[in-house]
């Protein structure tokens, strides 16, 4: 049987995050540091996250929230503390750091994330200068970590039409029924939460992606384009193409704690920039040539968006851009899935019969378990939904909880 693959939702990460920020769908007007002559389009954004700490006044005023709620994704009980955020300096300058750690357990795992405080994000082109990290910090390695940068549009109802979520996501160590490293570049039209239905289209690399990689997509024209260092990894259209404007994140969670080893795991995720420029779609030797003419002009932020001036043009991007040949590491699919895997804010309550589990297995994070196989784990048994690994019952939706034992 071939593996299912499966994709987590971010309804909870939605929810989580409105309840931090009031995410509105104006569009703010901040004051300009930029000279005009910056870039060909006078609407962008550009920060190097020259912040002194989470707590810096300037990270508010300029449009960004750290979170502090709890909720999803992730680990259910996982902290969101602002201290998971910080800025240290790099080469030339200063990046936004992102930490997360665990140590097995829901009370010792915390996560981080950092978000526009409104839904102002919608065509043109976005980039970011990432670092991924294959193995944590300090502690054991191996966990299902998931290193992101994205945009979404909060669910208002199930199947809601104009849901949209254009999505980088690393997992280094595997996940959602996967073996890493994996990076994935997923575009969704919608999803329901009960029973699970995703629409949604991606692309996957299976390589390491370990260290600094520059990122970026375009959103123009019914296309949404993704590139790493340069290069064209996908092509996603049709209805996946997003209807709303979105808010920019990025975030680093766990998937589960099933492959969790021993003592604490901390992991981090840097990003040295972030520009976005509104209705053009450019290549990604401009976009690079048009932050290094900000950083030559000591830019460190500015931010024009919605203040009108210049040209905008919303044509193909330039022929400078490179496309990617046909790969085998690189698997385009699109897909109506009723499978892919979620991160509840909490596990699933109990339902169907009681008892029976004496002579079931108990579950083991490095078993594979196809559709329909049952096990017994944390005093309930469990039926797989689909195929799965390392997906632990209860907190991961590859799994039907079928009543205590």
């Amino acid at each position: 049987m071939s593996p299912v693959r499966t994709i987590r939702h971010r309804a909870a990460l939605a929810a989580a995050s409105a309840a931090a920020v009031v995410i509105t769908g104006s569009v703010a007007a901040f004051t300009a540091t930029a000279p005009a002559s910056a870039a060909a389009c006078n609407q962008v954004l550009f920060d190097d996250f020259n912040y002194t700490s989470s707590s810096d006044s300037a990270i508010n005023s300029r449009g960004w929230s750290v979170r502090t709620n709890t909720g999803g994704p992730g680990v259910p009980g996982a902290a969101w503390p602002a201290s998971n955020i910080s800025f240290p300096s790099i080469t030339g300058g200063k990046a936004l750091q992102l930490r997360a750690a665990t140590d097995g357990t829901s009370g010792g795992t915390s996560q981080a994330e950092f978000l526009s405080s409104s839904r102002r994000f919608f065509e043109g082109t976005y980039g970011a200068r990432v670092k991924f990290a294959d193995a944590p910090d300090s502690g054991t390695d191996g966990d299902h970590l998931v290193e992101t940068f994205f945009t979404i549009t909060p669910l208002n109802f199930d199947l809601d039409p104009n849901y949209g979520e254009i999505d980088f996501e690393y997992l280094p160590n595997g996940g959602w029924g996967e073996q890493g490293p994996i990076f994935y570049q997923t575009t969704w039209e919608t999803y329901r939460n009960e029973p699970w239905l995703a629409e949604n289209t991606h692309t996957e690399e299976r390589a390491s992606y370990n260290g600094w990689h520059d990122l970026a997509f375009q959103v123009s024209g019914g296309h949404v384009k993704y590139f790493i260092d340069g290069v064209q990894v996908a092509d996603h259209s049709g209805i996946y193409y997003p209807e709303t404007p979105m808010s920019l994140n990025f975030n680093l969670w766990f998937i589960d704690t099933a492959a969790h080893t021993s003592g604490t795991s901390v992991y981090t995720q840097q990003v040295d920039y972030f520009y976005h420029t509104v209705g053009e779609a450019i290549a990604p030797s401009e976009l690079s040539s048009r932050v290094s003419a900000l950083r030559s002009s000591a830019v460190g932020f500015t931010d024009t968006m919605g203040t009108g001036g210049g040209t905008c043009p919303t044509g193909s991007p330039s022929a400078s851009s490179t496309s990617k040949p046909p790969s085998p590491s690189v698997s385009p699919s699109t897909s109506v899935s009723p499978s892919p895997s979620r991160s509840p804010s909490t596990s699933p309550s109990p339902s169907g019969p009681v008892g029976g589990c004496g002579t079931l297995r108990a579950w083991d994070w490095g078993t594979v378990y196809l559709e329909g196989e049952l096990v017994k784990h944390a005093g309930h048994k469990w039926r797989a939904r689909w195929w799965t690994l390392g997906s632990e019952p209860g907190l991961t939706a590859q799994w039907e909880d079928k009543g205590l034992c």
